[in-house]
């Protein structure tokens, strides 16, 4: 079996248009790419990528799915046969063994993690905006830094109220247990005592990519010198801060749309640049660049612009780092702020299309940058020179692209005054060893595989073929199957949102979410689907239903059932998009979340409509055969049936305007 942690780390670095443009010439076409499909012929593109939600949809065949989809279909492969391609593609280490019960926990010890992280989340926001201590202390700091209250809910933060455990009490109070809040890092134990990580800081909370709370950082606001400024959660079994960017869930859609990302060094400089209007913007959060982290981003986007502040020293100092970033075929420019500025500083001090054009006209390729910025300090020293050019050189090997490569080595040549042939033969030479290297590494781990006997594959109790069978595109063959899948879309979409207001048993208004309100409407008439495949759905979503951290998308679209993720990825593909002349011609288009309380109720009527239609159906035969048969007894209950049943669908069709609406 391969681990859960594993498989979310393939999965997340298989950027799906990466995988899928290995095989297929995609083209961009507004936030989504194009291209023709490989499961059928066709001269007309209809084979869709959505990079923001990690799909291919082929509106030809029907075919579609995640990454892993995508190589079970086009390789023929089992799902766990398809995670080692992705692997091997990523440099993943897989090690397999059978779930023990140990792991097992493990699993379950991770999503309370998940649970806890994500409950501290919303008491240090509340905390921020409602008690008078995060008010006075949190929020006057926050606002004395230019940082708007959208930006602050935005972002979610918030604040750890002073004290030696006022936090770890509440959370004890509230149920949450000592060893979850310690292996987040919230709490801090020494045998007989216990304190808050977190006490008197400003709060930021650090999402994963599908935006649950992984961890934290914190701001003192002391002025305290052997307080440490900014103060981290710790490595954790949910957080590697070597996998994670600062932001990343709230620029994801910007850095498609715009095909570009901004990387930044810290949290306030990514609020203070989406505060200026450019959202497009992540932060390393003072660690080190790190191969995960450029994969994070090349999942959105090929095109990275890294700023700096003037700290010339520093720049120095991270450009071997960067290096990595060339080694994974991204496109690097670097931005020099003026001395003194920083990201935060810079953004609050003009307006969002002066920053903008400021980035636009300074911004410089990363190579020429480094070479210029090196070479500065060398020009007079051969020995230094020629070690600063070797240094450069071994930047230019490790881009990937032959021809990118060539124009850096022209590039160079001119700003460098060497010749082009001896900056030719030096990569070529840095090539060559690292290709043999490679060649080695590969010979050692042949004879080492070969030596190992192969293991059974724990991952699925069914064979393998019943994996690789191809998942057919949906068909309505079911009765209700066409609302059914409405159903099941909009609560993909909505599924946490609170749109309805009853009253509790007191008399208070009680805020209920999509997925209760639709539960609660099927669970209450006892109404079952014909198909197996929308109850296992239905199912996982009541499972879920009670846990305020569930992103029905990603957990859909990311399920190791294959026929699951299918049907997620039909429902989220969008195959229309709404023209924008519409609005410019000054047309009003509703959108459809700002109409869930009309929406929904309607289409749990028109379900329970379109089911009493079939009921009725089934009657009219059993009535029909009952009279054929002279049997008495059951035409007269069939036909009370039937008369029940007609007021039934009298008063849905009244409910619903006489009219469908699907």
């Amino acid at each position: 079996m391969i681990d859960q942690a594993t498989i979310d780390r393939i999965i997340d670095a298989a950027e799906i248009s990466e995988v899928v443009g290995e095989f297929v010439t995609l083209k961009r076409r507004g936030v989504n790419m194009i291209g023709n499909c490989p499961f059928h012929n066709e001269k007309t593109p209809s084979f869709t990528v959505s990079p923001s939600k990690g799909i291919f949809k082929c509106f030809g065949c029907g075919k579609g799915g995640n990454s892993v989809n995508f190589i079970m279909e086009h390789e023929s492969l089992s799902y766990p046969e398809a995670l080692k391609w992705l692997a091997k593609k990523y440099h993943i280490d897989i090690k397999e063994e059978e779930e023990s019960p140990e792991q097992k926990q493990q699993k379950d010890d991770r999503e309370s993690m998940m649970i806890v992280s994500a409950w501290a989340q919303k008491y240090f926001s509340r905390y921020l905006l409602e008690e008078d201590e995060g008010r006075t202390v949190g929020l006057s700091y926050i606002r004395e830094r230019g940082i708007r209250d959208e930006i602050v809910k935005k972002f979610e933060l918030g604040f750890c109220p002073e004290g030696k455990d006022a936090f770890t009490r509440q959370a004890l109070k509230q149920g949450y247990k000592t060893e979850f809040l310690e292996s987040t890092g919230l709490t801090i134990r020494r045998d007989d005592w216990v304190r808050d990580r977190f006490a008197g800081r400003v709060m930021f909370p650090i999402h994963n990519v599908a935006g649950r709370v992984i961890a934290f950082g914190g701001r003192t606001l002391k002025a305290d010198k052997n307080t440490a400024k900014y103060l981290n959660s710790p490595e954790s079994d949910i957080y590697h801060k070597s996998r994670v960017l600062y932001g990343i869930y709230q620029a994801k859609r910007e850095i498609i749309r715009h095909d570009k990302c901004y990387l930044v060094e810290g949290y306030t400089d990514v609020l203070s640049m989406h505060q200026a209007g450019i959202e497009n913007v992540v932060a390393s959060s003072g660690t080190a660049l790190t191969h995960d982290q450029i994969r994070l981003i090349k999942r959105f986007t090929p095109n990275i612009t890294i700023i700096y502040d003037g700290d010339a020293a520093g720049i120095k100092a991270s450009l071997r780092g960067i290096d990595l970033v060339l080694e994974e075929g991204v496109n690097v420019k670097v931005l020099l702020l003026p001395d003194g500025e920083d990201p935060d500083s810079f953004s609050r001090a003009m307006s969002s299309s002066q920053l903008t054009a400021y980035i636009e006209e300074n911004e410089t390729d990363f190579i020429r940058f480094k070479t210029k910025l090196l070479m500065a300090g060398a020009a007079n020293d051969p020995i230094e020179k020629a070690r600063l050019v070797n240094d450069i050189v071994r930047s230019i090997a490790i881009v990937p692209d032959a021809i990118t490569r060539s124009i850096y080595i022209q590039d160079c040549s001119r700003l460098m005054d060497v010749q082009e042939e001896v900056l030719y033969e030096q990569v070529r030479k840095i090539i060559q060893k690292q290709t043999e290297e490679l060649q080695k590494k590969n010979y050692r781990d042949r004879n080492y595989n070969q030596q190992q006997e192969p293991g059974p594959d724990f991952f699925f109790d069914e064979p393998a073929a019943a994996v690789t069978k191809s998942v057919a595109p949906p068909k309505p063959k079911y009765t209700c199957e066409i609302e059914e899948r409405e159903i099941i879309r909009i609560m993909l979409k909505y599924f946490n949102d609170e749109v309805f207001e009853i009253e509790d048993e007191n008399g208070d208004p009680l805020a209920i979410s999509v997925g209760q309100y639709v539960l609660e409407e099927l669970d209450n008439d006892g109404l079952v689907s014909d198909n197996e495949l929308i109850n296992r759905v239905l199912d996982l979503f009541a499972e879920n239903l009670d846990n305020p951290d569930f992103k029905a998308q990603p957990f859909f679209i990311r399920n190791s059932d294959p026929q699951i993720s299918q049907l997620a990825t039909d429902l989220l593909a969008d195959k229309y998009i709404e023209s924008k002349r519409w609005k410019k011609g000054g047309a009003f288009v509703e959108e459809e979340h700002e109409i869930l309380d009309l929406l929904v109720p309607k289409i749990v009527q028109e379900y329970k409509l379109s089911k009493v239609r079939a009921l009725l159906r089934g009657l009219e035969s059993q009535i029909q055969e009952a009279g054929k048969t002279d049997n008495w007894e059951a035409l007269m209950e069939h036909q009370n049936q039937y008369i029940n049943l007609k007021k039934v669908a009298k008063n849905l069709s009244e409910q619903l305007g006489n009219r469908t609406i699907l």
